[in-house]
């Protein structure tokens, strides 16, 4: 590469991908009713999701203030628990309850990754700033607010995902959390177009994180944690921008030393569609299975067999699955599965599991269960395919399925039918069916966490909607606080 223009120091307009992010976040109003709609029901699916990590002690280890003592008073509170934690901090732990169990909504393109992820930062900053408003004596945020800026954060990750992939070249989904959390964040705290625009490149200088611990041989639990580490950047930046922290205007285009040519191959990102709310619109909700979505039709499909081959696991011969070509490259694993992190990243556990038990749970993943030996010896009997259709509308706008398809041959020649499966049931196509599984998810959750009267309160809450929206956050994050 030449050397001619990079000794220039004149700083360049900025990309014009940061200019896009800041005007969107900054001034686009969001006049879809079915992206609050469904954001409603992403409000509850995420904290849903959390609640059910903290029954999990790899989890809870993880939450609190970094030092221990270190709280703040009148700072943001982490649901389901008691913490009072400065913003920074609050994000990362809100971020790695929503993530732990792989079950919170996803968004499946050329890059996949689940856009909720970003409540870590909108929550524990908008429980932050509405404190301190009612201490100024000023309005503080309400629900709507906290809505609009998922809205926001869902179609920042989502879009730039369309037809950029990260995961080609190495690199986590992780860094569009860290991207648009910081874009909403900045501006939720009253950011400027110019102070957005400085956080933002900030989030893409930090690079991105390695795939390496999603992956064999090192799947592991920073998978679960990498997303409330990214949120959690983001509210930094959001705070050093608003401070007045000078921005990097060619961060991404910079020759040589640009995010494009030293972590993506020299290409610049293209963008599908213009920023609106379409990624809320048609966000998948994990409904029914904490499963890599990759495989939650293949779940589907084992759970159809599971009544035609539970008494015959023993005179299984082989198990076929089709799949679209990203399960095939993510979650297609041979070999010993060493922890929970593993094995709910590999299609054949995910598969084995319901054959034989009629169920998947995030218990199903821990080693007490993993050691039953009818798991391996099923999985050694599967072969992964890919099905070029499934791939293909995988990749069709106006589809985005997620099919597989699973068929079970037994040793005396016999089979079953094959089963295929193209849209789960958090899909947009299945809301219908979708959303009263999610209310039920969502219930469980609470009741499994609070006592009786707070989870009778915290269900009230979200029943009455135009009530909920015009709640102060700081009211309804006490809601849910755990007492006791």
């Amino acid at each position: 590469m030449s050397d001619i223009g990079i000794k220039s120091a004149q700083r360049p307009p900025p990309d014009q991908v940061l200019v896009d992010i800041a005007g969107y976040v900054a001034n686009f109003a969001i006049d879809s009713a079915a992206a609050y709609d469904t954001a409603h029901y992403c409000l509850m699916d995420t904290l849903a999701c959390g609640f059910l990590a903290l029954r999990y002690p790899a989890c809870t280890k993880l939450l609190g203030p970094v030092v221990p003592g270190a709280t703040m008073t009148q700072g943001a509170r982490v649901p389901g628990t008691s913490y009072e934690l400065d913003p920074v901090t609050a994000a990362f732990n809100i971020g790695a309850m929503v993530r732990w169990l792989d079950f919170n909504d996803t968004w499946l393109a050329a890059e996949w990754g689940h856009p909720s992820d970003n409540l870590g930062g909108i929550l524990a900053v908008g429980d932050y700033l509405s404190r301190k408003a009612r201490n100024e004596g000023r309005k503080p945020l309400v629900v709507r607010d906290l809505l609009t800026a998922m809205i926001k954060a869902h179609e920042i990750q989502g879009v730039l995902a369309l037809d950029n992939s990260f995961n080609r070249v190495g690199l986590d989904h992780v860094i569009l959390v860290r991207v648009a959390s910081t874009a909403v964040v900045t501006a939720m705290l009253g950011g400027s177009r110019e102070q957005i625009v400085n956080a933002v490149s900030n989030a893409w200088i930090d690079g991105a994180a390695l795939r390496t611990y999603r992956h064999a041989p090192n799947t592991g639990s920073r998978k679960s944690w990498a997303a409330g580490d990214a949120t959690s950047r983001a509210v930094r930046h959001a705070f050093m921008a608003m401070g007045g922290e000078m921005g990097y205007p060619s961060a991404l285009s910079a020759p040589r030393w640009g995010f494009y040519d030293v972590l993506f191959k020299g290409r610049a990102f293209t963008l599908q569609r213009p920023y609106a709310s379409y990624v809320m619109e048609n966000v998948l909700f994990k409904i029914s299975y904490p499963a890599e979505f990759h495989a939650q039709t293949a779940v589907e499909c084992a759970m159809s067999l599971h009544p035609l081959v539970k008494d015959r696991i023993d005179q299984i011969d082989r198990i076929g699955i089709e799949s679209q070509e990203p399960a095939l490259r993510i979650i297609d694993k041979t070999g010993p599965l060493s922890n929970p992190a593993d094995r709910d990243h590999c299609i054949q556990y995910m598969t084995a599991i319901p054959l034989i038990f009629g169920r998947l749970e995030a218990a199903d993943y821990e080693d007490g269960v993993a050691r039953d030996p009818r798991i391996d010896a099923l999985r050694a009997r599967m072969t992964v395919i890919e099905n070029a259709g499934f791939t293909r509308d995988y990749y069709d706008p106006a589809k985005r399925s997620i099919g597989n398809a699973v068929q079970v041959f037994f040793k005396d020649g016999g089979s079953t039918p094959r089963i295929a499966v193209e849209y789960p049931v958090g899909h947009r196509r299945r809301r219908a069916e979708g959303i009263p599984l999610l209310l039920e998810k969502f219930a469980a959750s609470v009741a499994g966490h609070f006592g009786s009267d707070q989870a009778a309160l915290i269900r009230a809450r979200f029943a009455d909607r135009d009530a909920l929206l015009r709640t102060p956050v700081d009211e309804f994050a006490a809601t849910l606080v755990k007492n006791g």
